[in-house]
């Protein structure tokens, strides 16, 4: 009894999910479609603002029921040392305490909107006359569930459960006491960053970081939920979920292996010809899915099994095929390059808070200005293939111009999904969400109807509920991130401090940006590229335009060290990932990815100091 209403509930979460998803998709195409006939849908921006809440708070309890959440890697560590269940139930009940406050938090917006919009005698409706308050309430619905689903995760057993239920229940009482916070703070700091790196999610630790200065500054609970409605109100942030959703699509199709038909028939012929495929391939299926780490999951035994089959040493196939699955966050439609558009364009310079040019930057000039960048990168790790293919003088395919072109046509569809989102937006015709929103159903319309490797009933509902649970653990991330980084940024006024000890110890803008590289290298090391994009650059912007940076150079240069971030012992994604897949020890990963780390270091170092191969080529544009 009790497993079929577990799977009666999670039939209705899943089909909420499709039909959040596909209304995202289709209502930007009905814009875009209707606009050269001078119709637009009434309410058009309403509706997609609650779509995306919708989508992340809803993606975010599926994340939770997945346990797909993105957390520090340090807690693979813990996974069997004989402390690691204790420590979990520890790390759980701290989380779900967290989420409980901030169902609070957000339950206080919630009132606050539906009193204001009572007192302006018109509450505000969508659809079939639900009241925008109602569909608002998914926060803190979403955020209960989410608290009580830590719990049950804490530990298999009841007693687990209790204490674990004790410790939220105990934690969230904290906030009838502001006084104790602020006597505590640093205390109560230091235990929420203890729980991220114990396992809790990194959203719970932002968040509980954001609701623990904020009481102790004396500022209402209910500040912190606040932040979400201005991440939700970008005008880019729809384009999250629809770019997502193309890189999961092509995940489940064999797409892969149209890809890897294309780039052999492309550079099969050259010595190394085998490395320098698995090294395109791979950045092309990144591009897609965003560096969450599906291509080593999707491509690596593919990979390593054609670099093994053509004579490639083990340590070097392991280490390729790891370093190759880095590369492509430059390229559009990458889903990085979205966020740091979107999380810096709030920043202090961006919203008119500060005096001075804004350091607010367009994702399509990021695409535009990372391609030569991100074609360094990628030919780095290529060319170094070719050295090693060299000395292995494994046998080469002849070049056959059919064969190209044979590859080439069967793999159009997946090339031609950069050049759609690209093109549509620098048409002009279109605004970057619709582009995304085309690109998608683009996607969706090939791989069911064209390439039928998906069926429209029995396997796309799935694929978008595996997608919304990406995009809900990746947007509730941010709105969480949205708190902790207005209160750095506003009432600690942290750019400003960190403006004035640069000024009294940086005397150059060469220096600056050696020290940001030295700075994004060790948080790339130990903190998924996801969290290192929220927190830092909203920060850092400001900073870096007093000292000359152009504000697109300084997103290539944040993406770049990021993506050398994937590859950095100690706990690089990458390395984690790459060691579950082939069964390798941690420790040879550290080993066999010494020569890419130095190579793609080089490359980082020549994109921070020559600006004219991004905002350069962007000129070009211009």
């Amino acid at each position: 009894m009790g497993s079929s209403i577990v799977r009666w509930h999670q039939r209705i979460e899943n089909g909420f999910m499709v039909a959040v998803f596909s209304a995202t998709i289709v209502l930007p195409l009905i814009n875009a479609i209707g606009r050269p006939f001078s119709f637009a849908l009434e309410g058009h921006s309403d509706y997609m603002r609650h779509l995306v809440l919708w989508l992340s708070f809803l993606g975010g309890l599926l994340a939770t029921r997945s346990k797909k959440h993105l957390c520090f890697s340090t807690a693979e560590f813990l996974k069997n040392h004989p402390a690691g269940a204790p420590l979990n139930v520890l790390a759980m009940g701290i989380a779900a305490a967290i989420c409980l406050i901030m169902a609070q938090s957000s339950w206080l917006v919630v009132k606050a909107n539906r009193q204001m919009a009572e007192s302006r005698a018109a509450v505000d409706v969508l659809p079939f006359g639900i009241p925008d308050w109602l569909s608002e309430s998914i926060m803190p619905a979403a955020l209960v569930l989410i608290a009580i689903r830590f719990v049950w995760q804490a530990h298999p057993r009841i007693f687990g459960q209790i204490v674990a239920a004790a410790i939220a229940w105990g934690g969230y009482t904290l906030i009838k006491h502001p006084e104790l916070i602020e006597q505590w703070i640093w205390f109560a700091s230091g235990v929420v960053l203890v729980s991220a790196v114990l396992g809790a999610p990194v959203f719970a630790a932002m968040a509980g970081l954001a609701v623990l200065f904020y009481l102790a500054d004396g500022t209402p609970v209910s500040a912190v939920s606040a932040e979400v409605y201005k991440l939700i109100a970008s005008p880019t942030i729809p384009a999250i979920p629809l770019l997502t959703a193309c890189g999961c699509i092509l995940a489940e199709t064999r797409a892969a292996e149209r890809l890897v038909t294309f780039f052999k028939a492309l550079v099969g012929w050259l010595p190394g010809g085998i490395a320098v495929l698995v090294a395109g391939v791979c950045a092309v299926f990144t591009t897609f899915t965003g560096g969450s780490g599906v291509t080593i999951i999707a491509l690596g035994g593919l990979a390593y099994g054609m670099l093994k089959e053509s004579r490639y040493d083990d340590g070097f196939a392991l280490g390729h095929v790891t370093a190759s699955s880095s590369l492509g966050l430059l390229f559009p439609p990458s889903l990085p390059v979205i966020i740091y558009a979107v999380v810096v364009s709030g920043g202090p310079t961006a919203m008119g808070m500060g005096d001075g040019p804004s350091a607010a930057v367009a994702a399509e000039d990021l695409y535009i200005a990372g391609l030569l960048p991100g074609l360094l990168m990628a030919l780095v790790v290529a060319g170094y293939g070719l050295v090693i293919g060299r000395r292995v003088e494994m046998e080469r395919v002849e070049f056959d111009w059919h064969r190209l072109i044979h590859a080439t046509w069967a793999a159009k569809w997946e090339l031609s999904v950069p050049v759609i989102v690209i093109g549509l937006f620098a048409s002009g015709l279109v605004s970057m969400v619709e582009a995304a929103a085309f690109a998608a159903a683009y996607v969706v319309v090939v791989q069911v109807f064209v390439t039928k490797d998906i069926h429209l009933t029995r396997q796309l509902p799935g694929v978008l509920v595996r997608t919304g649970v990406l995009v809900g653990a990746v947007l509730i991330l941010l709105a969480a991130a949205m708190g902790l980084s207005a209160f750095c940024l506003v009432e600690a006024e942290l750019p400003d401090l960190l403006l004035e000890w640069c000024q009294e110890n940086i005397d150059s803008k060469v220096m600056f940006l050696l020290m940001l590289n030295l700075l994004l290298l060790v948080l790339g090391s130990i903190i998924e590229i996801y969290s290192a994009l929220v927190i830092l650059p909203p920060i850092i912007a400001p900073i870096a335009l007093q000292f000359g940076v152009d504000p697109v150079h300084l997103g290539i240069i944040f993406l770049a060290n990021l993506e050398l971030g994937f590859l950095t012992p100690p706990v690089g994604l990458n390395l984690f990932l790459s060691s579950v897949r082939f069964e390798q020890p941690i420790t040879r990963l550290y080993k066999v990815i010494i020569p890419y780390l130095f190579l793609l270091l080089a490359s980082v170092m020549i994109i921070t100091y020559v600006p004219s191969i991004s905002i350069g080529f962007l000129s070009l544009f211009k």
